[in-house]
């Protein structure tokens, strides 16, 4: 009885545990750190915490950050192209020379997000919670059309 419960319990461990590390990288919570030019080009950080973090030159391109949060996060210089930005929390992040080229950012927040310098050629801001104000300043520079969506960025924009 005793072999069978070692060996259920090893089974188990080798089973569950590349779920428990998929759940740890969602579940993963970056707030407040000093990621200055990070690399986390090309993963999965859906759900992944970024609140408050400094992302000064990161690259986060070719990224999964659905629903992620970066609230008042400083995006300053980041690289953010061709990410998935759907859902995702930004109100109050500062986005200054911020590459989103290519990003889907559908249902997302951004309010009183400071965009500044930005490059927005084929993003896809569609449902994208945001200032009329920042829409127009978004719109003088909206242009392209996302590669994965289909969407020119003016029309997801809803400029006139």
């Amino acid at each position: 009885m005793r072999v069978f419960a070692i060996t259920f319990f090893i089974i188990s461990a080798l089973i569950l545990m590349p779920i428990n590390s998929v759940l740890a990288l969602r579940t993963m919570d970056y707030s407040k750190q000093s990621l200055i030019e990070a690399d986390f080009s090309g993963q999965d950080l859906s759900g992944v915490t970024f609140n408050l973090a400094n992302l000064l030159r990161a690259n986060l391109s070719n990224s999964d950050l659905q629903g992620a949060s970066l609230f008042r996060a400083k995006l300053q210089e980041a690289d953010l192209s061709n990410s998935n930005l759907s859902e995702a929390t930004l109100d109050s992040a500062i986005l200054d020379g911020t590459d989103l080229s290519n990003a889907v950012l559908e249902d997302a927040f951004a309010f009183d997000t400071n965009f500044k310098n930005v490059n927005i050629s084929g993003a896809d801001f569609t449902n994208v919670l945001m200032s009329d104000d920042v829409i127009q300043s978004l719109c003088l520079i909206a242009e392209g059309t996302n590669s994965n969506t289909g969407r020119s960025t003016r029309e997801s924009l809803e400029c006139d």
